[in-house]
């Protein structure tokens, strides 16, 4: 399979069910529908980053100073706690920008590696895959056997 269908809906009728995506045909791999399903999907996963950012934001400036050192430290855990999570989103946010810029260049479920097709129900799983299962597994392996 090569990258064939390089259309994008100009606007999609019906974002198309998960269970429609994966009933279809491998010729119709990356078809306009497919494209507005996962365009859809990763936009609304960039909403929910976004808003968790939002509201990490607000949840930092509402701390309240506590006398007990104790309170005090489990606060500034759970504030470091949620530092890290919102670094992790903002990583994946970053990677959910790039996917939607890859649907807008029909670049999209292709293997940065290879070429071939990532497949769709890894993209489903994973949508901001850009290695197919393979190649991400031949480069985990050589990332343990060589470090990174």
């Amino acid at each position: 399979m090569t990258k064939t269908n390089k259309s994008t809906p100009a606007a999609a009728e019906r974002i198309l069910t998960e269970e429609e995506i994966l009933k279809m045909d491998d010729k119709d791999y990356m078809n306009p529908a497919q494209m507005a399903f996962f365009k859809a999907k990763l936009q609304a996963l960039e909403k929910e980053l976004l808003k968790n950012a939002g509201e990490t934001t607000e949840h930092l400036r509402e701390t309240v100073l506590v006398p007990d050192p104790a309170d005090r430290a489990t606060i500034e855990e759970e504030h470091a706690l949620e530092l890290r999570t919102r670094d992790r989103e903002r990583k994946l946010l970053k990677k959910v920008q790039q996917s939607i810029v890859a649907i807008d260049n029909n670049d999209y479920g292709w293997c940065e590696e290879t070429g071939e097709p990532i497949g769709i129900p890894r993209l489903i799983a994973r949508p901001t895959a850009t290695l197919s299962l393979e190649a991400q597994q031949r480069r985990e392996l050589k990332q343990k056997l060589y470090g990174d």
